[in-house]
């Protein structure tokens, strides 16, 4: 794709927005930015770097006008898909990429896609991991924090990319039809991997089957040259095999951690030796804000699981955890279902201290199964869950919602956690 002197427009200027920006710059690209926030919602270097490279921007909503004087629409992943700046520029038949499809573009590397409502994370992290120790450089990006954008021309001397990707990321994806109508490359894995399926941010999309449809359109350009990773153990990844082009590849669960047989499946592919793979499991020591040990204060356990934002994760968490459970919980509603969790809250957990948007929600659901304290804030459910606990007991943050409430994203939660936890006597 040449971009020079192409009108390039992006929808949102947060970090991945960013990201798309100065990869359009290095490009030579005439970039624009529309922004539904205000200007105070960028940093002040960022500001600088707009008035150095002559970035036009609109901040407080997006225009008409302003969206189709464009030869590209670019939408950074918190952006809906059906967003009015979106069908405006599709109502004038302007492509409309997502910051993956985007940068995929510029891509030379084979590149490993996965996806799943859990797990994703480690999964990504361990396939980079294995292949590292097999010898391979790697690029690891994608939603595990590093934008794609930002490293897709940094990947020449890499032998794979491997990248994490959400729903939001993969609503936006283009069919082959549709790639060939813009001239455009579509976002086509050699590897895809969907690892399950479960209700996740149903705030977003509209119902379960939008949100299945997105994660499912990873192997939408995918042929017979490449491969899909999917769970046989899983009915829902399962049943998508015969829409499938790719070859597929199953892997089962059942005698190991889901995680650590989808990434032997990957290396299977890639004539890994499986010892790496076992070897790399043994080393492996977790990610940060997945079931994280913090401290042990008087023999009680603390837990940052910060990355449990839905019932499944939480679920996940439930199993691992032995000990009496002290749960904090809360944060902005996803519009999920918790009522799976209420017979492993009666089973597992002494006391619930519940902080956020999410409140009543959480209230409702567990108030007949487990006693429940409301907080005003997640120090106040930290300091009485530790006055709450004996020793013996954990204190869990697994929160089952969104952290946007009261955070930036998961990982500053997490830290709070940490450094509150990192604070008690």
């Amino acid at each position: 794709m040449n971009l020079t002197n192409k009108k390039i427009t992006i929808i949102g200027c947060k970090r991945s927005g960013m990201a798309l920006a100065k990869l359009a710059v290095r490009l030579e690209a005439r970039v624009r930015i529309s922004e539904y926030g205000s200007e105070d919602s960028v940093t002040p270097e960022d500001r600088k770097w707009f008035e150095q490279n002559h970035i036009s921007v609109e901040f407080d909503g997006h225009t008409q006008e302003f969206i189709e004087e464009s030869d590209f629409v670019i939408v950074s992943p918190g952006v809906p898909f059906d967003a009015q700046p979106v069908q405006w520029a599709r109502a004038k038949g302007i492509p409309v990429l997502g910051e993956v499809e985007f940068a995929f573009q510029f891509c030379s590397k084979p590149v490993i896609a996965v996806t799943g409502s859990c797990g994703k994370t480690t999964v990504v992290t361990l396939i980079s991991d294995v292949l590292q120790a097999a010898g391979h450089k790697v690029s690891l990006c994608g939603n595990i924090g590093m934008p794609f954008s930002e490293q897709v021309l940094a990947t020449a001397d890499k032998d794979y990319v491997v990248l994490e990707v959400s729903s939001f990321q993969l609503e936006t994806l283009l069919s082959s039809e549709d790639c060939q109508k813009y001239d455009v490359k579509g976002f086509q894995p050699q590897i895809s991997v969907l690892l399950n399926l479960s209700p996740n941010h149903l705030d977003r999309h509209k119902d379960f089957e939008e949100y299945k449809a997105a994660k499912t359109s990873i192997f939408l350009n995918q042929t017979s040259t490449n491969f899909a990773v999917v769970n046989q153990n899983d009915a829902l990844t399962k049943d998508l095999v015969e829409q499938v082009k790719a070859k597929v590849c199953s892997f089962n669960n059942s005698d190991e951690n889901p995680n650590y047989a989808a990434v032997r499946e990957v290396a299977k592919i890639l004539d890994v030796d499986s010892d790496i793979c076992d070897q790399t499991f043994q080393a492996f020591k977790g990610i940060e804000h997945r079931l994280e040990w913090v401290r042990n204060i008087n023999g009680i356990d603390f837990i940052n699981d910060s990355k449990a934002t839905t019932t499944q994760s939480t679920i996940w968490a439930f199993n691992r955890v032995q000990q009496p459970i002290l749960m904090l919980c809360g944060g902005k509603d996803k519009n999920l279902d918790f009522t799976p969790l209420t017979k492993m809250v009666t089973d597992k957990v002494k006391r619930m201290f519940v902080f956020g948007e999410a409140i009543d929600k959480i209230q409702n659901t567990f108030e007949n199964y487990v006693d429940i304290e409301t907080c005003a804030s997640m120090k106040e459910a930290v300091v009485r869950a530790q006055a709450t606990a004996i020793e013996g007991d954990c204190v869990l943050l697994s929160p089952m919602c969104a952290s946007f409430d009261m955070f930036k994203n998961y990982e500053e939660r997490g830290k709070v956690f940490k450094e509150i936890v990192n604070n008690l006597k």
